[in-house]
């Protein structure tokens, strides 16, 4: 059901109101994707459910899953082989004829069905098979366009069923970038406060406080966050899960998405398809940080730990390219004011960033 269903009475005197949706059940730990009949059982979702997957997942895992499901739901299958609208709009028409939507894949998977199933007023929940980013449990999704990646707006899943054993199979890569994606949430805080002070405007406390602390917990745990491991796939599934929770308190992505993320969606535009998100963003943070006058070394510290790259030149972009999107990146959501606006951008101090991140400690 959408928060638009839904009135609330004003009164004269407070008129504030916000419908917060969370994941209803979170079920992370080793073979937890055997639950998954137990999940939609208690969930009371209906018979018929569409799979929507990518390529290599649907090799991997679906035939698992709807073994799973078998006697207890009708399974159909989707396979997407990327994000854009148009995959979105095919995804609706092959889910018309379902009760509910499992997610089974990654990010853009998971985008994907997260948008369906809000355009089509239906469930779904999601199997994460990697940790790439914070949109496993988040109300937003990105789109990506020919001008930049979209942030737009659905509803968080119904549920979450994250196997670590399956996360911790998935390259380590992927895992990295979803902990520099929780990371970022430290300079997106920062922005916020920043607005705040300048602008007047509104945020919430409690919000920016679950993502900065997700964000402290995994620098804490940097070293506990190593290839082919179980306990760093739970720690970094369950920060990943509370950053989507503070946007969905919040209402937006503000908590966990800053000047950095401006930063990130400037490279998709000047440079597709080299860096992953949580990688960009982790690069971009070191740069914020700088800005912000905080401890920049501290984060290149944590981020080579757990094997984020931590240069432009680690994702195959030139320094040139990187110098290029920060000085473009105001352009993206100029609406959200960040360190960026702040400070101002120009060549000369988009090249002192970029050339700092190559400073030796």
């Amino acid at each position: 059901m959408r928060a638009g269903a839904i009135n609330l009475l004003k009164s004269g005197t407070f008129d504030r109101s916000r419908w917060i949706q969370f994941p209803r059940d979170v079920v992370i730990g080793h073979d937890a994707v055997e639950q998954i009949t137990s999940v939609c059982t208690e969930l009371k979702l209906g018979k018929a459910v569409l799979i929507i997957t990518g390529p290599t997942t649907a090799r991997l895992y679906s035939d698992r899953i709807i073994e799973l499901l078998e006697g207890t739901c009708d399974t159909s299958v989707f396979i997407k082989d990327h994000i854009s609208f148009d995959t979105i709009k095919k995804a609706e028409k092959a889910a018309e004829s379902s009760d509910f939507i499992i997610a089974l894949g990654g990010g853009t998977v998971i985008d994907t069905a997260k948008i369906a199933s809000y355009n089509l007023n239906k469930q779904f929940f999601s199997i994460p098979t990697a940790a790439s980013h914070d949109g496993i449990a988040s109300s937003r999704a990105s789109v990506p366009t020919r001008e930049g990646s979209v942030s737009v707006g659905a509803h968080p899943p119904l549920a979450v069923i994250a196997d670590t054993g399956i996360i911790a199979s998935a390259p380590q890569r992927l895992m990295a970038s979803g902990c520099a994606d929780i990371i970022s949430n430290y300079t997106a805080v920062l922005d916020c406060e920043l607005a705040q002070r300048v602008k007047g405007e509104n945020i919430s406390e409690y919000s920016m406080a679950l993502s900065k602390i997700t964000a402290e917990i995994t620098v804490k745990n940097a070293d506990r966050i190593v290839p082919m491991s179980e306990d760093a796939a739970w720690i970094v599934i369950k920060a990943l899960v509370s950053s989507g929770v503070a946007m969905s308190i919040d209402g937006s992505s503000r908590p966990a998405s800053g000047a950095e993320h401006k930063f990130s969606h400037a490279l998709d535009t000047l440079a597709p398809g080299k860096g992953l998100h949580g990688e960009q963003c982790g690069i971009g943070t070191m740069m914020m940080m700088k800005l912000h006058g905080g401890d920049w070394r501290k984060i290149r510290d944590s981020l080579k730990k757990i094997g984020a790259p931590t240069t432009p030149a680690e994702i195959g972009i030139s320094d040139e390219t990187a110098e290029a999107a920060l000085v473009r990146a105001s352009e993206i959501r100029p609406e959200r004011y960040t360190i960026l606006e702040h400070c101002g951008m120009n060549p000369e101090k988009a090249h002192e960033l970029v050339s700092m991140l190559y400073e030796e400690d």
